[in-house]
């Protein structure tokens, strides 16, 4: 079918007013039932060779951008509860620097690096995490090494100016003496059940020679779990301690702790861990995943289920992955059979692709839906990057990224010392080099009705756009006008017909100014719209073209 320019429009249409003419003049007679069915033919032929709407087999294709360089040794990226247009990056040296709306703020968040120590790979400021009422109580925790080399978690709050954060309201939450200079962990989050989760590795030496991680009254080698609200649930209250005579504890414990009223410390929710390095909670199924940097021939991903009461023994020093290590002081059962008292890592990856794994996240983003529920996670060593899904029973669609995830132009990643998420669920690779690279989709995914370069579901969770209605389509974008007119002129006609035809054709009901092509408010574009399109033309059912 040829295009036609109309005279009195700069739409462009198909040729149809004179067939719309005629169809009034036989209304009602079974030739308009044959000129509908033609016209409805003429559209879908000329759509499909017009143009043929890409798949990609293999999901969104994806590459990276540089958000931010210049960095020292970043080590960490996180965000504040529903703060979309900030990230906090975490400097090796003590520092925390805010990235604003795409830029690094000059004056650090907060600056401790006159009291951690990061003279070795692995001391320095390693975790911080945003209490989960971080907008209401302004704390905020922090783990790092003190200038003795021993571990400290400690609380802070955010001053009068949100972008600086108070160093003089500095509190010791847990003061651990280490025995050796590496594998101190240093991960912290808040969990769903909202107590602070936190990670030290072994203590260190090689083969944790005195065999810390099975030790259920240490706390190297464990996942700890604490309660730094208190029983009333409020931060900042007296009953936030439950040790006042400790001046190394300030938390209380929650009351159903593996170990609470049994032999082994109450602070310990897992065990048998080597150096756990990155570990995250699916931001919404509340799974935990724990990247566990092996010994000498492998890596592991470790897992615990939202609701676990916890307790297990990942193995480590008896068993490295899924391999026994022939050492002594633990049960070394391969594949973990039910009654070992061993939970057995979820993936593992020998030496021959990498020796150091670095932990991330599950992708809960809303810039690219195909990519929900995939685990993002990388080795520091050989700067390799894969993902996989996993049910909670088997792992699959297991893929590498990293030529996929090269970034454009000379640019490199190196040294991958973590992963970050942002506040809409976005995935970030920080370089220990000094740069952040931001996940993103090679060609971008709509819809985007607004046309603000962002995809309409990332505009509706932070709140940019409103959506009275539920439908899942930002309310500015709502066709205020009858269905069929896309022209917004009070008429269904056949200035109406290429706009129709575009809309149709890109497959989006919710893209820029598609909306009132979605004739059954299915939020879909299919041939019931084509159908109830033509009859709107053609005044089939309803004679007067003029809306509603």
């Amino acid at each position: 079918m040829r295009l036609a320019r109309s005279k009195d429009s700069e739409h462009f249409g198909l040729g149809i007013p004179t067939m719309t003419r005629q169809a009034a003049r036989y209304k009602g007679t079974p030739r308009t039932h044959s000129l509908r069915a033609a016209m409805i033919s003429q559209i879908i032929v000329w759509s499909f060779l017009a143009m043929a709407r890409p798949l990609h087999a293999g999901g969104t294709p994806l590459t990276t951008e540089r958000i931010a360089f210049g960095l020292s040794q970043p080590l960490y990226l996180t965000y504040v509860p529903g703060d979309y247009d900030r990230l906090f990056v975490v400097e090796k040296a003590g520092r925390i620097k805010i990235i604003e709306n795409g830029v690094v703020l000059p004056t650090p968040f907060l600056n401790i690096s006159s009291i951690v120590n990061s003279s070795t790979l692995e001391f320095g400021l390693l975790g911080l995490a945003f209490h989960p009422q971080y907008a209401q109580n302004g704390y905020f925790f922090v783990n790092y090494i003190a200038l003795n080399g021993d571990s400290v978690i400690a609380r802070f709050r955010v001053s009068s100016n949100p972008n600086i954060a108070d160093a003089a309201s500095r509190e010791t939450v847990l003061y651990l003496a280490q025995p050796n200079s590496n594998h101190r962990g240093g991960w912290l989050d808040f969990g769903f059940d909202g107590y602070m989760y936190c990670t030290f590795g072994d203590g260190g030496g090689q083969n944790d020679p005195s065999n810390r991680a099975q030790n259920i009254n240490l706390l190297q080698g464990k996942l700890l779990r604490l309660d730094v609200d208190g029983p009333d649930n409020i931060m900042g209250n007296a009953d936030d301690d439950a040790f006042p005579a400790d001046s190394n504890k300030l938390y209380a414990i929650p009351p159903n702790n593996p170990f609470v009223g049994i032999a082994g410390e109450d602070e310990i929710f897992a065990y048998g861990l080597r150096n756990p390095w990155r570990a995250s909670f699916d931001r919404q199924t509340g799974h935990l995943y724990i990247a566990d940097v092996g010994q000498n021939a492998w890596e592991e991903i470790d897992f615990i289920p939202s609701g676990s009461p916890g307790g297990q023994n990942f193995g480590w020093r008896c068993m490295e992955g899924n391999h026994c290590t022939g050492m002594t002081g633990c049960t070394c059962s391969m594949n973990c059979p039910s009654g070992s008292g061993l939970t057995c890592p979820i993936y593992e990856y020998g030496h021959a692709l990498g020796v150091s794994i670095t932990g991330g996240y599950v992708y809960r983003g809303c810039a690219i839906p195909d990519l929900k529920g995939y685990y993002f996670f990388a080795d520091y060593q050989s700067s390799r990057i894969w993902s996989f899904r996993y049910n909670g029973v088997s792992v699959s669609a297991f893929e590498e990224r990293t030529a996929e995830l090269d970034p454009p132009g000379a640019l490199q990643i190196n040294t991958i010392a973590s992963f970050g998420e942002d506040a809409y669920g976005e995935l970030y690779l920080v370089d220990l080099g000094g740069e952040i690279f931001k996940i993103i989709p090679a060609t971008f995914v709509g819809p985007d009705c607004n046309a603000n370069a962002r995809r309409d579901a990332c505009d509706l969770l932070s709140g940019i756009s409103a959506d009275v209605n539920g439908d899942e389509v930002p309310d500015e974008c709502q066709c205020p006008w009858c269905r069929g007119d896309m022209n917004h002129d009070n008429r269904t006609d056949s200035r109406d017909v290429a706009r129709f035809v575009t809309c149709y054709l890109g497959g989006s009901a919710t893209a820029n100014g598609c909306h009132c092509c979605d004739m059954n408010l299915d939020a879909a574009l299919t041939d019931a719209d084509v159908l109830a399109f033509v009859d709107k033309l053609l005044g089939i059912g309803d004679p007067n073209p003029l809306c509603p």
